[in-house]
């Protein structure tokens, strides 16, 4: 019996060992390493950027098998117009994408096989549950149809000319019925070469992919406007481009310039046509994709292709904005709504002025003439009438101004009595200075040109000019400019962010002071190589300072107090914030990494010589985070905390956790856990725990001394790996505190 029990004692023993063994060198479990060139942080997200709102667009999606030439593309256009290619010589490409109409068919859903007539008068045949997706600058789009089932254009044609509900064609008799017609013969020969096989299924759907790659539209007043020529678009219109890239609307988030798409997939929550069932979007064709997630489409040339959204149920854009203005499906409690979709609230005029901004993506500059016969001799389209071309027209400016353009010195230019701001900065050009002497004024101002400064000229008591919203103006100045200084200015009772920049690099924004109420204080998004210093914010219901898919970015002698989060800095890289102040908000520094955004990276944050007190205000409306928080770190990585002052916190002075519990999301396209966060030399006073740790990622250090922690040991330093890995290991078996 005894040898029996040593026995089992020695094999528990042994077992222990081996799992102990096991632990400490077992890899602790880490998120993804992104390379840097897939960062998507800063003006790198939008390169090449080159000032402002002017950017190139990116390499078009041409396969290496299937390079562009004229020869090709000549002969794709006469294909693309052509009958010939479905099996009873009744539909072209052209049926369907007709230029006329934005290269769509102005239908709410497409028709294929079996019909007559064209546009809305398209009747009788097969009816898609899908809105027909425009043409225009698809050669950029690295997924395509609304669902991104198809990755080339070579494979859309190919699968429509198969189609039983489209073309119907069998490829043999398309090649044997092309070969028959001497000119097709001759075209093919030029394009890929003379030999049997140039006339080929594979062929035709090359020549009509590269003929659909040359329909670029990229020189609509807006590229006229983003490269400096101001008088490009009309007041409204400029109006309407400050609301389309507003945190208010957001509306740039998913279609931003050049292509304003992202080709992505989102969750919007429009609603199905009366008596049809969802539409699964993404989820059909990708076992990761969300369900009803669709295809950001490009909004150029917008104004031809009504009605709109993947199922055409929205016969306007006014229509569209109402949309997105009550905050799409989400009301409805769809899932996995678009972070961006939160709804917001607009005025008839505000929205006028949106559409009108979208009115100004519109150029047929590269519009293809329907041929007016094809080599088969079958008849082509007719030309169509489009109603949005008239609106267009009437909106539009006919003729832009030429601007004068530089040899001249820079120039300081001052507001004067019975002008505004905004009449006075468009005035300047880069390198000037706009001057606001001391005084009131409620309007918002935008700043486009590159390397303006934007100064106030305090009074003898050293008071800022004043830049009032009065609760009825979005922002007080919204930028994307390079080289952009703002100082010495009171900004205050905006809706929206008081100060909003994006897609720019070289900022210095100091002397200001930002008080709400309104949602966000300073809005940084997109941006490169930022001094924020010496400003005070205060009374904003989201965050004091917002940095967003940022680099390099630092935040010197910030005072952020009575906000719902002092300073956060999200999905940014190479940042910093030091001598700062964070106190009396429900969170006083904030750093995470946030899914569902195109930067997925949080990177190398170091918060130094703060001090950060009595934040112990509630948050509203529900919000998942940890109020009464000092610091809280979330998911982000490289994160340092050295040298900080954490006091007063009625739940924990600083928390470093996990993407997990209710800090999760359904679906998450990023890391999870906080890898290599260190705390060194930070002194903590009277929080109810100094520190809460999770016990996630690898390679955390805290090097403090504190009163209390969760768990009560912290890992330091000086520990060996193996003694690390053991303790993770330890606290994943006995479960993570909770917050």
């Amino acid at each position: 019996m005894k040898r029996r029990m040593l026995r089992l004692f020695s094999s528990f023993l042994c077992i222990v060992s081996i799992g102990l063994a096991w632990a400490a060198f077992a890899p602790i479990p880490q998120d993804e390493t992104i390379p840097p060139e897939r960062w998507q942080t800063g003006t790198k997200a939008v390169l090449p950027f080159y000032a402002g709102l002017y950017n190139d667009f990116p390499r078009t999606n041409a396969p290496p098998d299937n390079p562009s030439t004229p020869e090709k593309a000549s002969l794709g256009r006469l294909l693309f117009f052509d009958p010939v290619l479905s099996r009873d010589n009744d539909m072209s490409c052209s049926t369907c994408h007709h230029p006329d109409l934005g290269f769509s068919d102005g239908r709410q859903t497409g028709m294929g096989a079996g019909g007559t007539g064209y546009g809305v008068q398209r009747t009788g045949g097969v009816v898609f549950p899908r809105n027909t997706l425009t043409q225009w600058n698809v050669a950029y789009n690295k997924s395509l149809l609304w669902n991104g089932s198809l990755s080339t254009l070579e494979q859309v044609i190919a699968g429509t000319m198969v189609s039983p509900e489209e073309f119907a064609s069998n490829p043999d008799q398309v090649v044997d019925e092309l070969r028959t017609i001497p000119e097709y013969v001759h075209l093919f020969d030029a394009a890929f070469g003379s030999d049997a096989e140039a006339v080929s299924f594979v062929n035709i759907a090359r020549a009509i992919a590269t003929f659909q790659r040359s329909l670029i539209s990229n020189n609509s007043p807006y590229d006229r406007y983003a490269a400096g020529d101001f008088d490009a678009l009309t007041p409204q219109q400029r109006r309407g481009l400050a609301l389309f890239r507003s945190s208010r609307t957001r509306c740039n988030d998913c279609h931003s310039a050049p292509t304003f798409s992202d080709d992505g997939f989102s969750v919007t929550g429009v609603p199905p046509l009366p008596g049809t069932e969802y539409d699964p979007g993404r989820a059909a064709v990708d076992p990761q994709g969300m369900y009803r997630a669709f295809k950001a489409p490009t909004l150029r040339n917008i104004a031809l292709t009504a009605p709109y959204m993947h199922n055409g149920v929205f016969p306007s854009l006014e229509k569209v904005m109402d949309f997105y203005a009550q905050g799409g499906g989400r009301k409805d409690g769809v899932e996995n709504m678009d972070v961006h979709v939160q709804g917001f609230t607009l005025t008839d005029s505000e929205r006028a002025e949106l559409v009108a901004f979208l009115y100004a993506l519109t150029d047929e500059g590269n519009l293809a003439e329907i041929p007016a016969s094809v080599p088969s001799g079958l008849p082509v389209v007719p030309r169509l009438e489009n109603p949005g071309r008239e609106a267009v027209q009437r909106v539009n400016r006919s003729e832009s101004a030429e601007q004068d353009s530089g040899g001249r010195h820079p120039r300081v230019f001052t507001v004067e009595s019975g002008q505004t701001i905004q009449s006075v900065i468009d005035l300047a050009q880069a390198g000037d200075t706009v001057q606001i002497p001391f005084g009131s004024y409620s309007e918002s101002v935008v700043v486009d040109e590159p390397g303006i400064r934007l100064v106030g000229l305090p009074n003898s008591r050293g008071d800022h000019p004043i830049l009032d919203g009065d609760g009825r103006l979005a922002h007080g100045v919204l930028a994307s400019a390079d080289g952009f200084e703002m100082a010495f200015l009171d900004l205050k009772r905006y809706s929206d962010a008081q100060v909003l920049v994006k897609n720019a690099s070289n900022l210095f924004l100091h002397d200001i002071s930002i008080a709400g109420p309104g949602l966000l204080g300073l809005s940084l998004q997109s941006c490169s190589n930022v001094r924020v210093e010496d400003v005070h914010v205060t009374a904003m219901k989201s965050a004091g300072v917002y940095v967003s898919s940022s680099e390099q970015v630092s935040l010197l002698g910030v005072d952020s107090y009575n906000n719902a989060i002092g300073m956060e800095l999200e999905n940014s890289v190479y940042s910093t914030i030091q001598s700062s102040h964070a106190h009396g908000n429900a969170l006083g520094i904030f750093v995470l990494l946030q899914p569902h955004l195109q930067s997925k990276v949080s990177l190398n944050t170091l918060l130094s010589d703060n001090v950060v007190e009595n934040n112990n205000a509630e948050f509203l409306g529900g919000q998942a985070l940890p109020d009464g928080t000092g610091i809280l770190v979330l998911a982000a990585d490289d994160v340092e905390s050295r040298g900080n002052t954490i006091r007063g916190h009625r739940r924990a002075g600083l928390v470093v956790v996990s993407r997990t519990g209710k800090l999760a999301q359904t679906v998450m396209d990023v890391g999870i856990y906080p890898d290599h966060f260190a705390a060194d030399r930070n002194f903590y006073a009277a929080n109810h725990a100094d520190v809460i740790w999770d016990g996630g990622g690898d390679g955390s250090n805290f090097d403090d001394e504190t009163a209390s922690s969760v768990p009560g040991v912290l890992p330091s330093s000086e520990w060996i790996k193996p003694f690390y890995r053991l303790y993770w290991w330890a606290l994943r078996l006995f479960g993570r505190p909770p917050l």
